[in-house]
């Protein structure tokens, strides 16, 4: 009985079937000889394939499914008068489809399944523009699941224009959570893509991050430094366009706001702009700026602190490379 309750524990993947379909054709190890398989165990196996690809099949009916309540809004809206009851059932219904789509295509397969279903495209069209910010935020949530290290989605969604609408929501939308999720699509969409940093530079990007890092919005803050300090390692080449756009002066202006974890991302990219940037390092050199009190100060400020050793670390190779005493070629040559 033990026995029979063991064997249909199914396993969860097919690779775990197919394990134990092996071992259920040998009935004994070594070079004795095989014995064929049993019909219990043949029935079992039969049953548990047979999970299996219901399950493979179900997951993009489930897809057809949540797309299929997805559109049936245009039509709903035209047909109804207006009931706020039915309004708010299907808004429930709405975000429960794109919950499970984004769940659905953190795996690649599917995020190419929904590419091909027309799904990207309902999310542009339909819902980045949306009345309820919980669906335009789910939208961009969805995106960014789809893009993320899928080369062949991302081209896509650029080809669609899904860049210049998700860095409009995260500059101006006027809820927070819509702006943090339109800009971690961005991010999905820009890093490591050429053509994403193409089209970010076209539409004016590191400014939408300039103005970030000033919102209001902390994670909106942290979540722009992050992707400028990214994006500046990255692609170093980008440091004197940027430099041009006062983005030193702006980076020490948010220093001096009251101290908050993200300032970290903001120190790393002032180092990247002073690294081979003879433009960035007389920026941060110039004295009605005040970087290096600032500096001397926040290095004061974060001694023993161990949980802020890496914004130290930043603090104390910016003011090495920018005022590293009289005696410096580097100092002398540049002023």
């Amino acid at each position: 009985m033990a026995e029979n309750s063991q064997n249909r524990r199914y396993p969860q993947n097919l690779q775990g079937v197919l394990q134990l379909a092996v071992e259920a054709g040998s009935a004994a190890e070594g070079p004795a000889p095989l014995e064929p398989m049993s019909e219990e165990r043949k029935m079992w196996l039969t049953e548990a394939l047979a999970e299996i690809s219901k399950g493979q099949i179900s997951e993009v009916e489930q897809m057809k499914q949540c797309l299929a309540i997805l559109r049936k809004e245009r039509i709903s809206e035209r047909e109804r008068d207006g009931a706020e009851e039915q309004d708010e059932e299907d808004e429930d219904a709405r975000e429960t489809a794109f919950e499970i789509l984004s769940d659905s295509c953190e795996n690649l397969d599917n995020a190419r399944d929904l590419m091909v279903l027309g799904g990207l495209e309902l999310c542009l069209s339909q819902y980045l523009c949306h009345a309820q910010s919980g669906l335009r935020w789910r939208a961009a949530e969805l995106i960014a699941s789809c893009a993320q290290n899928m080369p062949q989605v991302q081209v896509h969604l650029l080809s669609i224009g899904a860049l210049p609408k998700l860095l409009q929501l995260t500059d101006s939308d006027p809820h927070p959570t819509v702006r943090v999720k339109a800009l971690y699509a961005v991010s999905c969409l820009v890093r490591e893509l050429e053509a994403g940093l193409q089209a970010f530079l076209s539409n004016d990007g590191f400014s939408v991050l300039m103005r970030g890092m000033q919102s209001e919005n902390e994670k909106l803050r942290t979540k722009s430094a992050f992707l400028l300090l990214n994006l500046l390692t990255s692609h170093p080449e980008q440091k004197d366009t940027v430099v041009s756009m006062g983005m030193v002066q702006q980076l020490v202006s948010v220093l001096r706001t009251p101290h908050s974890p993200f300032h970290e991302h903001v120190l790393g990219a002032l180092c990247c702009l002073v690294e081979d940037c003879a433009q960035g390092l007389r920026d941060c050199r110039n004295p009605t700026l005040g970087l290096e009190e600032l500096l001397k100060q926040r290095s004061k400020d974060l001694q023993g602190k161990e949980e802020s050793q890496e914004e130290l670390d930043f603090c104390e190779r910016l003011r090495v490379m920018c005022f590293p005493g009289q005696q410096s070629d580097d100092n002398g040559m540049d002023r």
